[in-house]
């Protein structure tokens, strides 16, 4: 199997686990916050949403500066959420496909100005700095939906939620 093969793999469940996530809330849940200093469910959602993008904004870059090239995605309903994260699965679809093995050993830097984060390959940053980022995030919305008492969906298996007593 190919990395091509692989990541496309890994995308689409990825993106087919934040969509049952997704599933589950409703635009009255987005305005949620279960601490002061915690994000809103619709703003956490939103993040997980754009990382989700970052394989095509992002990696066609040899860089991603997040002062220039960041825009943080504020969504305003679910609707919207899906909508982008579905437009922007397709992009990240023709991404992979175009990237052969040699474009996923190319250096990728992510910094701050001239503040480096990160610079790796962009196999690395495509699994740590952008797939395992927003699987930390969308387990802190599963978080928030117990919190909210909505069921929670498997994603790597069956939540208590599902699970058959």
């Amino acid at each position: 199997m190919s990395i091509k093969q692989g990541f496309l793999i890994e995308m689409e469940h990825e993106t087919n686990n934040t969509k049952r996530l997704l599933e589950r809330v409703s635009d009255e849940h987005l305005s949620y916050k279960p601490h002061e200093k915690s994000m809103s469910l619709g703003d956490l959602l939103g993040h997980i949403v754009e990382l989700h993008s970052w394989v095509a904004a992002g990696l066609t870059k040899d860089s991603f500066n997040l002062m220039t090239d960041y825009r943080p995605f504020k969504p305003t309903s679910v609707a919207e959420i899906k909508e982008r994260l579905e437009a922007d699965y397709q992009k990240n679809v023709e991404t992979v496909n175009v990237f052969d093995d040699e474009e996923w050993s190319k250096k990728w830097k992510l910094h701050v100005g001239d503040h480096v984060i990160s610079e790796v390959p962009k196999i690395g940053a495509f699994r740590f700095i952008i797939h395992n980022h927003l699987i930390h995030h969308r387990g802190q919305a599963t978080v928030y939906l117990r919190l909210l008492d909505i069921p929670v969906p498997g994603l790597y298996g069956p939540s208590a939620d599902e699970h058959k007593k």
